[in-house]
Protein backbone atom coordinates (compact mmCIF):
# COMPACT_ATOMS: atom_id res chain seq x y z
CA UNK A 1 0.00 0.00 0.00
CA UNK A 2 1.26 3.51 -0.82
CA UNK A 3 2.02 5.85 2.05
CA UNK A 4 0.06 8.69 0.49
CA UNK A 5 0.73 11.16 3.26
CA UNK A 6 4.28 11.45 1.92
CA UNK A 7 3.87 10.39 -1.74
CA UNK A 8 0.62 12.02 -2.87
CA UNK A 9 1.26 15.07 -5.05
CA UNK A 10 -1.48 17.49 -4.03
CA UNK A 11 -0.85 19.45 -7.24
CA UNK A 12 -1.97 16.54 -9.45
CA UNK A 13 -5.51 15.35 -8.83
CA UNK A 14 -6.34 11.97 -10.34
CA UNK A 15 -9.31 9.59 -10.19
CA UNK A 16 -7.87 6.82 -12.39
CA UNK A 17 -7.57 4.04 -9.83
CA UNK A 18 -6.29 1.61 -12.46
CA UNK A 19 -3.01 3.56 -12.78
CA UNK A 20 -0.03 2.34 -10.77
CA UNK A 21 0.78 5.98 -9.85
CA UNK A 22 -2.65 6.63 -8.29
CA UNK A 23 -2.60 7.21 -4.54
CA UNK A 24 -4.74 4.43 -3.11
CA UNK A 25 -5.85 6.55 -0.15
CA UNK A 26 -6.83 9.74 -1.97
CA UNK A 27 -7.53 11.04 -5.48
CA UNK A 28 -4.00 12.25 -6.23
CA UNK A 29 -1.09 11.10 -8.35
CA UNK A 30 2.13 9.99 -6.65
CA UNK A 31 4.43 11.28 -9.44
CA UNK A 32 6.33 14.58 -9.16
CA UNK A 33 5.12 15.56 -12.64
CA UNK A 34 3.07 14.03 -15.45
CA UNK A 35 3.11 14.29 -19.24
CA UNK A 36 -0.15 15.31 -20.93
CA UNK A 37 -0.60 14.66 -24.63
CA UNK A 38 -3.32 14.26 -27.24
CA UNK A 39 -4.50 11.64 -29.69
CA UNK A 40 -6.15 14.25 -31.95
CA UNK A 41 -4.65 16.46 -34.65
CA UNK A 42 -6.63 19.46 -33.37
CA UNK A 43 -7.86 18.88 -29.79
CA UNK A 44 -10.90 20.96 -28.87
CA UNK A 45 -12.26 19.17 -25.76
CA UNK A 46 -10.71 17.67 -22.65
CA UNK A 47 -11.71 14.22 -23.93
CA UNK A 48 -9.07 14.69 -26.62
CA UNK A 49 -6.23 14.81 -24.09
CA UNK A 50 -4.40 11.91 -22.44
CA UNK A 51 -2.18 11.38 -19.41
CA UNK A 52 0.89 9.91 -21.10
CA UNK A 53 2.33 9.02 -17.69
CA UNK A 54 -0.37 6.36 -17.20
CA UNK A 55 0.87 2.86 -16.39
CA UNK A 56 -1.55 0.01 -15.73
CA UNK A 57 -1.54 -1.30 -12.16
CA UNK A 58 -0.29 -4.89 -11.97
Amino acid sequence: MNNCNTKANNSIECTVTQCKHHCTESNYCTLNCIKVGTHEANPTMYECTDCESFEMKK
